[in-house]
This record gives structure tokens, sequence and C-alpha cells, in this order.
């Protein structure tokens, strides 16, 4: 008995600085580390929800910019940072989910060296096709690939991409032969699709609203899990594709790995709370992107599934790493 009491205040001893330190962060400025472009649609959202979290939290939320190598910069500063709280990062699948089937090599494990926080939040991304292709909807679509292999083409921001991934599931659930062109950029291959140059593509709802209000382009399928409030008549890919599900496209709040759990639990309070008060939710919605909350149990195991998904259709369509 005597020794289970002491062991009992044992674990309460230790148990109490992490509690305290939870209690006591923030007491200075947080990094807030991002693959994003200034100025890109990723950085506008994570600026948006970094203004509320430095208010609820009651310290300032600076994002630092650190693109390049599809994400890979911005996830190494984070994986070699302290875990203390004070740097975090607004990742995207790419590095976490991604990279682990289509890089050669990682300077991290993607699923043991970062501590996955919550999901701040998604796009809503869809399948858009010229005015002249031959389809109203993605079951047409579907249907005239398979009477006319080859001859329908469709538009992703890059070998790997979500939008690749996205288009290479459709094919391996449907067998229709769609053709798949990569693209440096999202405004480069909506650009074509617009002047007719390629016939479909996937995008951001947010660039096109307008083009599909003035005619220009017309909605084919929401790549989402639920249809868009903007074009409800729209189906959603899984809604035409039985077993389709959408391939990661989130943005991601993480921190290095080897944070307090308690530390871990306080950031995930403040960043649901954050992105849900009602004006920076509208702000956010108004980007393109939807609020997502999520526990950070419930993000390590989409984390997970997700990182499945994407090796099933890699593992598909033959996509090779890239580097």
């Amino acid at each position: 008995m005597r020794r289970l009491l002491w062991w009992l205040a044992l674990c309460g001893f230790f148990a109490l600085p992490q509690a305290g330190w939870a209690q006591s962060y923030p007491s200075k400025p947080i990094r807030l580390i991002t693959e994003f472009l200034a100025g890109s649609g990723g950085d506008t959202l994570l600026r948006i929800f970094a203004g509320s979290l430095g208010q609820v939290m009651g310290q300032p939320v600076v994002i630092e910019n650190r693109g390049g190598a599809g994400g890979l910069v911005a996830a190494e500063a984070l994986f070699r940072s302290a875990p203390d709280g004070y740097t975090l990062g607004g990742l995207s699948p790419n590095t976490q989910v991604v990279r682990v089937h289509l890089a050669k090599s990682n300077p991290f494990d993607p699923q043991k060296d970062f501590t996955p926080i919550g999901i701040i939040s998604d796009p809503t991304i869809v399948l858009i096709a010229h005015p002249s292709v031959p389809a109203k909807d993605l079951k047409e679509l579907i249907e005239y690939a398979k009477l006319n292999p080859g001859k329908i083409s469709y538009a992703s921001s890059g070998i790997g991409s979500q939008h690749h991934l996205s288009g290479e599931q459709i094919k391996m659930l449907t067998g229709a032969q769609i053709v798949h062109v990569p693209y440096k950029g999202l405004f480069e291959s909506l650009k074509d699709v617009v002047s007719g140059q390629i016939a479909t593509g996937f995008n951001l709802s947010g660039p096109v609203a307008p083009l599909v209000k003035s005619g220009k382009v017309k909605v084919l399928a929401i790549i989402n899990t639920s249809r868009s409030a903007l074009w409800p008549e729209v189906p959603t890919a899984s809604e035409v594709v039985p077993g389709f599900e959408p391939a990661p496209s989130w943005t991601g709040l993480f921190g290095p790995a080897g944070m307090p759990v308690a530390l871990v639990r306080r950031i995930n309070a403040d960043a649901v709370k954050a992105a849900n008060i009602p004006e920076v939710k509208a702000k956010i919605n108004e980007t393109g992107f939807n609020v997502i909350n999520s526990t950070p149990e419930e993000f390590a195991a989409r984390l997970k599934r997700e990182i499945d998904l994407v090796g099933k259709i890699v593992k598909s369509a033959g996509i090779e790493p890239t580097e």
C-alpha cells in the first residue's frame, strides 16, 4: 500500500510541471512556419487564422513564409525546432502524406517526427470544364471518356498534387481513359481551361466562382465530402463514383515531435476557438476554404488513412517518385 501511494505521488509530481507549463503558455510570440508563398491562397488563409489565434492566445502569432521544394523547406525547419509550442507549422499534405510515396528519400519521418495538433481547413475543390465539353456533370464526362478514350484531358497543379491524385482515382475506379496534363500552378491551368486549350481541370472554388457566373467555365463535380453552398445542385465526386474519397488537401497545424500532451491540447483548443469566431470563419469561407474542427487524435487517424489512400492511388496509376 505504501509503495502504491509513493508511486501515485511520484506520477503527480512529474505531471505538475507539464500542467503548469500549459497554463502559463504562451509567454512570448509564436512562429507559424508555412510552405505557402506570401500572397497565395494558403498564405491568406493562415494570416486570417494567425491573427485570430494571436488574439485568443494573448501573444502575436507571426507568419514565417518558407516556400520551396514542395513544402520541404518549411517542414524541415519545423522538424528541427524545439517542441516547446513556440514554433508551429501550417503545412499541407505535400510533405506529411504525399512525400511518403513520391519521394525517394526524406530528411524526416512524417509520421514520427511531427506532432499533429489539428486541421485548420479544407479548400472547396471543383472539377471544371470548358463550355464546349459535351458533358454537364461528372457522370456524363465519364460516359463520354469511355466512348472516346484519350480525347478528354484534365489539368492539375503538378504530378503528385491533390488534383492529380483525384483525377487518377476517378480513372482507377471507373476505367475512364482521361489524360493527365500537369501544370506548375493552378492559375496557369485555370487560364487554359478558360481558353479551351484543355478540356477540364481541378481548381479551387474561390477563383472559379466568377468564371462560372460569367459562363466561361462550368462545374462538373465537387471534390469534397459534401456539396458546395455555391452550387448545391452539383453532386460530389463520391456521389457519382462509388468508393471515391477526396485526396487530402487540408491545411493542418503541426508541431515538432515530443510536444507535451497538455500543451498540444491547449493549442488545439485555442486553434478551434480562433477559427470558429463568426467573423473569422466568414473571412476564411470567403477565401474558398472551409473551417474544419478536429482533435489531435482525429487528425493523426486521418493522416494514417490518407497515407494508405494515396499509396493505393500511386500504385494503381504507376506514379513514379519525382526526386
